[in-house]
């Protein structure tokens, strides 16, 4: 490597046992108990008062102290004539809790920062190894593998904002803002949009990101004629622009929202009706996540003016593409499948809105981005830290029952993956305008999803 001659077979090698050390786990801690929130913040306002019953019967917007069962066992319901998953299922939201082990809900700062430490050295490693090697067969392994790992910091960093980290408040933030601000997101603007997400994910109005386009806003895209227009259509509907989506929503909110901005307060729109981003509470932490990622930019020039252009593009600028899509594609995935139903009022609750994700699986790269596969017990519960999910998820598959979908399994790196975004960008344009339980629509306006529900809304002319 120092001399400049790695051949790309050992490079590749050097690569995957990189990602291999990123998979371990061999780190074990204990901490003590922690206070439980049900209630994520930042659930809308419901537009019927049987809409907002619905959520309430789900969980309380005040705080409270997690229950647990009795040893005795529950029975667990009767599934053998269970056909339609879009309606609500036999089982609570305190049930699928009381079925997650104590020790699970339990945030060990010290854990936490061993993932955090060990991703940190093995960005620098990544880094060390192709700056030495400095070679045009490395430099595009050293991407895919940086642009991975950067992809795993903001996994850290969105544990940081979920309170997930640590049960200190400020070590969160501290860490949440190290993390993300070195990958160019702004901690607390993420975060607090991230929180509405969580709060009312499912819904097709009232979900802050990856919502399905209603066929009005569709129509609207497919007929843009203006540049803005063009490039939402493209961003919104081809597999590329999904994937290179995030650095656009950060700055300017998702289509079919009021525009705002997640690194500038004040040019923020509605700040106080259902529709706000932020709060006028919230805008000093704007700020300060905005100043830390001034603080990044200024760092990143430094490199550029002493180390050159070039330098930084290949260091720093394409890991970050790379992260990008990343991102983009495990969130599309876990929100977008042609057999999944979305809600409106009053049909939403905040469990229904959560069965309505998926998880996927990563293969070997599980371990590597902190198994955030595990998606639909996250986002019901996610004050419960990553390196305990994995155990939550298979805690509540008895109870869920089908209700929880088992991902396809992955080979030794999760190419699969690729094919079904591929599938779900073609089969998953919009849903109708009206209807409190949808599901995606085609470009040719057919439904494809096989389940019962669908089935049950859609006559056959409507599915494909």
């Amino acid at each position: 490597v120092i001399g400049g001659r790695v051949k790309p077979a050992e490079m590749l090698r050097l690569t995957l046992a990189a990602c291999l050390v990123a998979g371990s786990t061999a780190f074990t801690g204990v901490a003590p108990s922690a206070r439980l929130g049900l209630a994520p913040v930042g659930i809308r306002s419901a537009s019927t008062p049987l809409a907002r019953n619905s959520a309430a019967t789900s969980l309380s917007k005040t705080s409270m102290v997690a229950s647990y069962s009795s040893e005795t066992e529950k029975s667990l319901p009767d599934y053998s004539e269970w056909k339609d998953l879009s309606q609500a299922p036999p089982f609570s939201l305190k049930d699928i809790q009381e079925a997650i082990p104590k020790h699970l809900w339990e945030k060990n700062t010290a854990k936490s920062m061993y993932f955090l430490i060990k991703d940190v050295a093995i960005v620098g490693a990544l880094l060390a190894v192709a700056t030495i090697a400095n070679n045009p067969f490395v430099w595009p392994l050293y991407w895919a593998a940086q642009g991975t790992m950067f992809w795993a910091l903001f996994v850290v960093g969105h544990d940081c904002g979920h309170g997930s980290f640590s049960n200190n408040k400020a070590v969160n933030d501290v860490m949440g803002h190290l993390t993300h601000s070195s990958i160019m997101v702004p901690y607390h603007g993420w975060r607090i949009s991230h929180r509405t997400h969580h709060g009312n994910h499912g819904h097709v109005e009232n979900d802050e990101s990856w919502y399905p386009t209603t066929k009005a806003d569709y129509d609207e895209l497919k007929e843009a004629t203006d540049v803005f227009g063009r490039i939402g259509n493209w961003v919104r509907f081809s597999m590329l622009g999904n994937l290179l989506a995030y650095p656009l929503y950060l700055l300017n909110r998702s289509p079919g929202r009021l525009q705002g901005t997640h690194y500038d307060w004040n040019f923020t729109q509605e700040k106080k009706g259902p529709d706000a981003l932020f709060k006028d509470s919230e805008s000093g932490m704007i700020k300060t996540s905005t100043g830390c990622l001034a603080a990044m930019v200024a760092l990143l020039a430094g490199v550029g003016a002493k180390f050159g252009a070039g330098f930084l593009f290949k260091s720093y600028i394409m890991p970050y593409i790379v992260f990008v899509m990343w991102l983009d594609l495990v969130t599309y995935l876990h929100h977008t499948d042609n057999e999944l139903p979305w809600y409106r009022d009053p049909e939403w609750s905040y469990l229904r809105g959560g069965l309505s994700t998926t998880d996927r699986d990563y293969g070997i790269l599980n371990k590597v981005h902190h198994d955030i596969g595990t998606h639909v017990v996250h986002h019901l519960f996610p004050q419960i830290p990553h390196y305990n999910l994995c155990e939550a998820t298979e805690a509540v598959k008895p109870l869920m029952g089908p209700y929880y979908r088992e991902p396809e399994k992955s080979g030794f790196l999760p190419f699969h993956l690729v094919g079904q975004m591929a599938k779900f960008v073609k089969e998953c344009k919009y849903v109708k305008d009206e209807g409190s339980v949808v599901y995606y629509q085609n470009a040719d306006g057919k439904v494809t999803s096989s389940e019962e529900g669908a089935k049950k809304l859609y006559s056959e002319e409507e599915r494909a």
